[in-house]
């Protein structure tokens, strides 16, 4: 295929006339290299502004999903996915819990995109841990630990790889076919079996309106019924950072705490209803989130964690002592009045923890994984003037003063909140 044909394939994604015989074109242009950078992100664009109808954006999964081979055999039971939010670590805490319950679980995760964290950047902010591995690793962690997450391998769905971190640099993140396609083109090539989908809702979420992720979550379900898989969706609430921590070391943290049972309680409630059903899709005998709660409570999960991480190289001696460290406290973000919080805005505390350099502005940015923000104000929690409402962790005052003002912004309140459930819907196939 020259590369020139492929302007035909972009003409057609712009007038909104995108066909599936054009998405074995993307994805094998992508996975070959043959189709260029600046045309693959005309492409993209395109797409984010006409959008794809459902049977070519189930063309496109499928041809992403091949574009490596045949589909790996999955070394673990099953699997879950968010759609990413702000101060998500679910998968620090849900992937070991439900291993330590005797359900395998191995991930295929990804790096930061816009202002959501990376579940692999948060990783590697702990000492010696190794997200890039081969398949034989992957099984053999599996069988040793229990559980393993891992960067996407060259060979599991490239074509994805390479449009993966062009939407993170065009602006293009949250397309609904293009997150979709994205997500399931790497659970099918990976062969998971079993698939629970975590779909955030919300200001800090790809789909700001209940409605967009409804409809998201359809279409990653259909994509599953199409290919033979077991899957569910929650629908879960991003209208607010989950938990308190966002930045990488910080929520490492959190995630430690969270297994010791001295988690956020939205936090603690999420992680208690995914693996709960991630159990039940492994048909797991018994009362799924009863035994969640148990193995929170006992150790166990913890205990799971600490070998989990040991088997990927991290060094366990430093989980088990205490905390990562991180930046410095520099700045406080203090209520200036009596009353109600009613909003946290998550995008703008995203954005403030971006800044700090717990993300990436361009493609390829080194990360810092000590900066970020705690934020300890909820909706619907009582403040009075000079209380803490949030925590800036910054290299240098002139940031941390910055991402303070941003935050300060991010926090309203006013006499009364309404309450918002965690977990908004329970989809199936």
């Amino acid at each position: 295929m020259a590369a020139g044909d492929f302007r035909d394939v972009i003409r057609r994604a712009r007038e909104g006339r995108a066909i599936p015989e054009d998405m074995v074109r993307v994805a094998r242009g992508a996975a070959s290299g043959e189709v260029p950078d600046y045309q693959l992100a005309a492409w993209l664009m395109a797409v984010a502004i006409k959008g794809l109808d459902e049977p070519t954006a189930l063309a496109l999964t499928e041809a992403m999903a091949a574009s490596g081979g045949a589909p790996a055999v999955h070394p673990g039971r099953v699997d879950k996915h968010s759609t990413g939010g702000v101060g998500d670590k679910t998968t620090l805490v849900v992937a070991p819990l439900v291993a330590s319950l005797g359900v395998p679980v191995a991930k295929m995760s990804g790096r930061g995109l816009g202002h959501t964290g990376g579940t692999l950047d948060k990783l590697e902010s702990i000492p010696g841990f190794r997200v890039e591995l081969e398949r034989e690793e992957i099984r053999r962690i599996v069988k040793e630990a229990g559980v393993v997450v891992a960067a996407q391998t060259e060979d599991l769905a490239p074509a994805d790889g390479r449009l993966y971190a062009l939407r993170d640099v065009t602006e293009t993140v949250d397309s609904l076919p293009l997150i979709a396609s994205s997500i399931m083109a790497k659970k099918l090539a990976g062969g998971s079996p079993a698939i629970l989908l975590d779909v955030k809702v919300g200001r800090g979420a790809f789909m700001a309106r209940l409605e967009e992720a409804r409809e998201l979550a359809r279409l990653m379900l259909a994509i599953a019924a199409r290919a033979g898989r077991r899957a569910e969706a929650l629908l879960t609430d991003m209208d607010q950072p989950l938990g308190f921590a966002v930045g990488n070391a910080l929520e490492v943290n959190e995630a430690r705490a969270t297994l010791l049972g001295r988690g956020p309680a939205d936090f603690t409630a999420l992680v208690v209803r995914v693996a709960g059903r991630m159990l039940a899709l492994a048909d797991f005998a018994g009362d799924p989130e009863a035994a969640v709660r148990a193995a929170l409570d006992d150790g166990t999960a913890f205990e799971r964690f600490l070998t989990w991480v040991e088997a990927q190289g991290g060094r366990r001696a430093v989980l088990e002592a205490g905390d990562l460290e991180v930046a410095p406290r520099v700045a406080a973000v203090e209520a200036r009045r009596a009353g109600v919080v009613t909003s946290v805005d998550p995008l703008k505390v995203g954005r403030a923890a971006l800044r700090l350099g717990a993300g990436r502005l361009r493609k390829g940015d080194p990360v810092d994984p000590g900066v970020g923000v705690r934020v300890l104000a909820k909706v619907g929690a009582r403040v009075a003037p000079g209380d803490v409402l949030a925590e800036i962790f910054a290299r240098t005052p002139e940031a941390g003063a910055e991402a303070r003002a941003v935050v300060d912004a991010a926090i309203e309140i006013g006499p009364s909140a309404p309450a918002r459930p965690i977990v908004l819907e329970h989809l199936t196939a």
